[in-house]
């Protein structure tokens, strides 16, 4: 009997096993349907400077190197080879070389070579013969003498000084390489890459589509026939359709918390994952033209904000105060809250804080009989939007009346890269959890991602101090001290860090969403639909 009973425990776990491993197994095939909040301006990542890019055109690239698409914080400890091999620094930590993975193709045949490395890097540092119609992350390269290249499978970046997070930059989801015979104009509208799925279209307003590249260079990859992306910019609209079954997925790290619990009330077997995003929502000022020319003025809209407002109002509480860097433990270079707090404004005394605001503005010639009149831009999508009208309400408290105005997604970075506002709204992504990023493109003299003018070429000294760092708890502390300095210079006043939920249906397998950085997560070549 024993042995009988013993037999079939047996048979039912191999079964079990079984089951398991198929369940396990990634299915090929399938279109993957994903919402998008709003169409973009073109499809050139290099030329963008919004995750709106990222998110549908991300798929079509490779990097030299990436960040582990299945580990959630990114750091320098996942980067991963893509279209190199391996790479080594030189023993002066000045030459950074890669040897490159061969018999890769362009999406259009054409093989893959060192050249395709030296022009993408050599556009970004504006040293070819095509332009970028912007470059907002041209800063990233400063440091990079020039690209040399040896045959047609290794390429160097030779730098003027020892820049460790060069590796870093290289792996976010912004640094893609592009091939040399597509100009830059013909990448903005049928952009070729070597990545997991090739461009079919693109209709503004309407919808982005992909489809599998059956050449790709990881054998097996990708598990999808293809990506498509509706443009729905009315989130309730967008939302709906998730619930009704439209949809694979909601566009990454776009549902408000509230949301969240709305999808889940209709939706419950919808899987939904809040996570900070690495994007903060801060306010920009014209500081080179009347009146944020006036460093008093502009201390005192930073020192009315009352910070657990916004984040009580929009993240029900799930949000994150801080300065420039992400904020721990989710960041790994943010000031501890105890520095944070004795910045001015940052204090817990809301009323306190601002008195001696309505102080700064008196002396600046307002008053309770005279109040500042002003227009604050900013995108026309609602992360941008709500934000904005909770500041209006704010500012209210020291004399300045302002009224919204806003702004398409395609003539936003474009219209404060060319210094045409006052007084702003943004929201600053940060394309990798890096300082020599966040500060060098925000916050550098003459970057063009440096929307405020502000300048200050004492700190931009202390940037060169710690980018050249290698000791990463020294690096830290001097990262600590120049992002004090920046919140109280007012350079560009942060407001929050974001959290936000990513939804998406239950058969969708091998989704990771990133918790220090919303724009390297989306190759989606090991996405499957397990249905």
């Amino acid at each position: 009997m024993r042995s009988v009973q013993a037999l079939a425990v047996a048979v039912l776990s191999v079964l079990i096993i079984s089951d398991v491993s198929r369940a396990a197994e990634p299915k090929p095939g399938g279109i993957f349907r994903i919402y998008h909040r709003d169409s973009p301006g073109s499809a050139s990542i290099h030329e963008g400077a919004t995750y709106s890019l990222n998110v549908p055109f991300m798929p079509i690239f490779n990097n030299l190197v990436i960040f582990d698409q299945h580990i959630a914080q990114n750091s320098a400890s996942t980067i991963r080879p893509e279209l190199a091999e391996s790479w080594a620094w030189s023993g002066d930590n000045k030459t950074l070389t890669f040897k490159l993975r061969q018999g890769v193709k362009w999406h259009d045949g054409k093989p893959f070579t060192s050249a395709d490395v030296k022009c993408t890097f050599d556009m970004l540092m504006g040293k070819a013969q095509q332009k970028f119609r912007q470059n907002p992350r041209k800063s990233w390269y400063d440091q990079v003498v020039d690209i040399s290249t040896n045959g047609d499978s290794e390429v160097s970046f030779n730098l003027k000084r020892p820049q460790p997070s060069l590796l870093a930059l290289l792996a976010s989801g912004y640094t893609p390489v592009y091939p040399c015979h597509v100009s830059p104009a013909e990448m903005r509208t049928h952009p070729i890459g070597t990545g997991p799925f090739k461009f079919v279209e693109f209709k503004a307003n309407e919808s982005i589509k992909l489809t599998r590249n059956p050449d790709y260079f990881k054998k097996g990859r990708p598990h999808l026939d293809g990506i498509e992306f509706t443009i729905i910019p009315n989130r309730s609209t967008a939302i709906l359709a998730f619930v009704a079954g439209k949809f694979d997925m909601a566009f990454p790290t776009e549902v408000t918390i509230p949301l969240v619990k709305d999808v889940k009330s209709q939706a419950p077997n919808a899987i939904c994952e809040i996570a900070p995003t690495n994007v903060s929502t801060n306010i920009i000022v014209n500081s080179s033209s009347p009146p944020f020319d006036n460093v008093d003025i502009r201390r005192a809209m930073a020192m009315a904000l009352d910070r657990k407002a916004f984040i009580s109002i929009m993240f029900e509480g799930q949000g994150d105060i801080g300065g420039t860097m992400l904020p721990p433990p989710n960041g790994l270079w943010g000031m501890p809250k105890e520095m944070l707090e004795q910045i001015p404004g940052y204090g817990p005394d809301i009323e306190k804080n601002r008195e001696e605001a309505r102080k700064l503005m008196q002396k600046a010639g307002y008053g309770p009989d005279k109040h500042l009149q002003i227009k604050v831009s900013t995108r026309n999508i609602a992360v941008y939007r709500d934000p904005a009208i909770i500041l209006i309400d704010q500012i209210k408290s020291i004399y300045i009346d302002a009224e919204l105005d806003v702004v398409d997604t395609a003539q936003w970075f474009p219209k404060i890269a060319r210094k045409d506002y006052s007084l702003g709204l943004n929201l600053t992504g940060n394309a990798v959890d890096e300082p020599d990023q966040s500060f060098y493109e925000n916050y550098a003299c003459g970057s063009e991602r440096n929307y405020t003018n502000y300048c200050n070429k004492e700190i931009e000294k202390l940037f060169d101090q710690q980018s050249e760092e290698t000791n990463v708890e020294k690096r830290r502390k001097l990262v600590w001290d120049i992002d004090k300095k920046l919140q109280e210079d007012v350079a560009r006043p942060i407001i929050f860090h974001s959290r936000m939920g990513s939804c998406w249906q239950p058969y969708v397998k091998g989704i990771t969403i990133m918790t220090n950085s919303s724009y390297n997560g989306y190759r989606y070549e090991d996405v499957w639909l397990d249905k």
